[in-house]
């Protein structure tokens, strides 16, 4: 990953280690020494020269885990070799598949924490400051080929920073992605399984009132047991999700509206009037939202007798109503997260919710969503 070191050693340990292709890839470099050493006779010291640059060559697969080590013994063996060659009164040369190492720099500039990225940049520049230095050739022309040298080492220095900088970007952008899928996940546990367990703890309620009431406690009981399996299927439901979100659809749509009908108490009627066929995500939404707005009537509003649900089609969008016939809310209930994540499901689908008092009495709840959400 682009992630430098310092902030998750374990994670770049593991993504930086040595591959195949990187043993390939210095093995045909240092075949290729091994021939240009044997074939080239302007070599000053051919046998030297080639043994420093097969070492060189032999540290390239890992490049990725020790970047700041390649670029010190890379700059410090080429410098040393030269200076040598100069004092030695022999003209300073190198070979071709020197060029190899310039996988050293860009490695350094892709993988390398921050501090060895300034040291070995600090590195790099002494290096090439050292080599125009020590050419013999006149100053305008060792001055040529110093800037040559700068621009070649700098331009692997930048495609590797502008590499790291896109890896980072790539991992910023998916943990942007998993903090939204969290996000989903924590009003999809609230939209689904708050709503039915406000219908087991009402209906526990109501067993509790009637002990002596045969009828009315089997009732209880199979409504709780019906809610408590529907709350089970929801968890598990998230915990796949958890574990496999790539795979993830919204279970209900449309036709789970209508089920939200229950006889109570409060009563709650379902309605859904001739719409087309919205899409899966309009349609899971709708259905999260009655279920919200249906879990809010149960839980906040004060002598609530029925729910309405209706949903019918105004044009290009759906409309969903959700009316009951409370009169205020329980005092001291807290806001919560629901109507807000609600808005907030509509808005990012192009919708909007409005929720209020009904002239007629009441609370009403009205969300709009397009059909489509292309």
């Amino acid at each position: 990953m682009g992630t430098s070191t310092e902030q998750h050693p374990t994670t770049v340990s593991l993504a930086v280690r040595p591959r195949g292709r990187d043993f390939v890839l210095a093995g045909a470099l240092i075949a290729a020494v091994v021939v240009e050493g044997t074939l080239r006779r302007d070599l000053s010291w051919p046998t030297v020269t080639t043994a420093i640059t097969v070492l060189l060559l032999a540290g390239l697969p890992w490049r990725r885990l020790h970047p700041l080590a390649l670029v010190i013994a890379t700059t410090a063996a080429t410098a040393s070799l030269g200076a040598a060659q100069l004092f030695a009164g022999v003209s300073p040369d190198g070979m071709a598949a020197m060029f190899g190492l310039i996988l050293g720099p860009y490695s350094l500039f892709r993988w390398g924490a921050r501090r060895s990225r300034l040291v070995g940049g600090t590195v790099l520049g002494a290096g090439v400051v050292l080599s125009t230095v020590l050419r013999p050739e006149p100053g305008a022309e060792s001055l040529i080929g110093g800037i040559a040298g700068v621009l070649f080492v700098g331009s692997a220095c930048l495609l590797g920073a502008l590499r790291r900088e896109r890896a980072d970007r790539l991992v910023k952008e998916i943990a942007v992605v998993r903090a939204q899928e969290r996000e989903s996940l924590a009003r999809d546990l609230h939209d689904t399984i708050a709503h039915h367990v406000s219908a087991i703890a009402i209906r526990a309620q109501a067993a509790g009132l009637h002990t002596r009431d045969p009828d009315v406690v089997s009732e209880s009981l199979r409504v709780i047991e019906r809610e408590a399996t529907a709350v089970l299927g929801e968890m598990r439901t998230l915990v796949r999700v958890l574990r496999t979100p790539a795979a993830y659809a919204p279970p209900a749509g449309i036709a789970a509206i209508e089920r939200l009908s229950d006889d109570g108490p409060p009563q709650i009627s379902a309605r859904v009037e001739a719409v087309d066929t919205p899409s899966d995500v309009v349609a899971g939404t709708l259905h999260r939202i009655a279920q919200e707005a249906v879990t809010n009537s149960r839980r906040h509003a004060i002598g609530v007798t029925a729910i309405s649900i209706v949903l019918r089609t105004d044009g290009e969008d759906l409309l969903l109503d959700v009316l009951d016939d409370g009169h205020g809310s329980v005092a001291g209930s807290p806001p919560g997260f629901g109507l807000r994540g609600m808005r907030e499901r509509a808005a990012l689908l192009g919708g909007s919710i409005e929720a209020g008092p009904h002239p007629a009495g009441g609370w009403m709840l009205r969300a709009r969503l397009p059909r489509s959400t292309r």
